[in-house]
């Protein structure tokens, strides 16, 4: 399925688009890389000049979310519903229907060449765009590289007076490059309302502990997992999960457990177990004193990070904002790219990157590079010029700009 809208462009015409001039402020050559400017150009330029295709585990974006809203930032606290008049705009969320659309399009056809094979992008986005902009992943990267839509708990209950329930979550959506990702299957700690609930049975050595079956669907046509074991057979229609020599050998160290009716099922202690599976829904609420507008939790991108990418892993963010998720990256030990085209965003990402502890391991070096701008490109084609012989070296330069 495909999502047709007015002014669509072709693939190729956004593959073969123009690319960002960058230059060099500090740190130059340095792995992590703080980019200011229009991230387009600047992903394609990390494409062509920095050779980068193919090279990014990791994709984290928090894109505008077609609000029509402007988010400020101010003195004392940075803000997206109320300001005061002396607050200055951080950066405006003014794109919305078709042309949103095309604008993250055109910037997930990029982000895609620049993951690697087993590369994992993870979009945040809010519930009144998020099924239009699904469609254009499925279109971008597959849908059967499509994980998960993640709902994420962002606030407390709110009581505002509208037709309509009260809105707590926003949306992650998942998608690997391929079908084999980096996956580090997260767990999460059992609550004590959990061990309470699933580990009711105590042994001898006071340990508790929950049963699982030992079969599980379908059946094994030839293998040993459909024969006999003990005296019994795998229920109709299910086979044994392990070898009957593997489920022998379980049953000799006390592994099993024969109820009443001769079933026998698989003891899980709670103590050898390292935590429960992630589910998809999240609970990491903003946080309540930002430095940016629109600031995500840590935690959340901690987690993000430590699920898809490995140590030593390039990170990517092309709307970084506070810099949360190169912080995230910094402190799991991950290469990362950050860009933004707000100089607020810059300014914060920057101090909030310098203020990390350095020791004797980890000390936080970046390089920070700026799109070039029109007036710095003129007045280099004139300098170019001069320098050829072109112009004479009188004219004054002010007549190009």
């Amino acid at each position: 399925m495909l999502l047709y809208y007015p002014n669509k462009k072709q693939e190729s015409e956004i593959l073969n688009a123009g690319k960002a001039k960058l230059k060099a402020v500090s740190g130059k050559g340095l792995k992590n890389k703080l980019v200011q400017g229009d991230n387009l150009g600047i992903l394609k330029s990390l494409l062509d000049d920095y050779n980068l295709a193919g090279k990014v585990d990791l994709i984290y974006i928090d894109p505008p979310f077609a609000t029509n809203g402007h988010f400020k930032i101010g003195e004392e606290r940075a803000n997206t519903i109320s300001s005061s008049d002396d607050d200055q705009i951080a950066y405006s969320d003014i794109l919305l229907g078709a042309d949103f659309l095309e604008f993250l399009r055109e910037r997930l056809i990029l982000l895609r060449e620049l993951m690697s094979d087993c590369g994992s992008i993870y979009l945040h986005i809010d519930y009144k765009i998020g099924h239009y902009v699904k469609l254009i992943m499925d279109e971008i990267f597959g849908i059967k590289n499509f994980r998960n839509d993640i709902t994420r708990i962002k606030c407390n209950p709110k009581n505002f007076q509208r037709k309509a329930y009260g809105n707590t979550k926003d949306l992650i959506l998942f998608y690997s490059k391929s079908e084999n990702p980096i996956w580090n299957d997260p767990k999460v700690p059992f609550s004590d309302e959990d061990i309470e609930r699933l580990f009711k049975k105590v042994d001898k050595d006071s340990r508790k502990y929950a049963t699982i079956p030992l079969h599980a669907p379908g059946e094994t046509v030839n293998g040993n997992t459909g024969k006999e074991w003990r005296g019994v057979k795998p229920p109709k229609g299910r086979h044994w999960r392990s070898d009957p020599a593997v489920l022998e050998e379980w049953d000799k160290q006390g592994l099993i457990e024969w109820s009443a009716n001769g079933v026998p099922r698989k003891k899980i202690f709670i103590d050898e177990r390292n935590g429960k599976k992630m589910q998809d829904i999240w609970e990491f609420k903003d946080p309540q004193y930002p430095n940016y507008p629109t600031e995500k939790n840590i935690d959340l991108l901690k987690f993000i990070i430590g699920a898809s990418s490995h140590k030593g892993s390039l990170v990517l963010d092309c709307f970084c904002g506070s810099g949360t998720t190169l912080l995230a990256a910094q402190e799991l030990d991950r290469n990362w790219i950050g860009i933004d085209k707000s100089e607020h965003a810059i300014r914060v990402a920057k101090k909030r990157l310098l203020a990390i502890p350095v020791n004797l391991f980890s000390k936080v070096d970046f390089e920070f590079l700026r799109e070039t701008t029109d007036s710095e490109k003129r007045v280099e084609k004139y300098a170019t010029k001069i320098k050829m012989g072109i112009f004479p070296k009188k004219e004054k330069i002010h007549s190009v700009i």
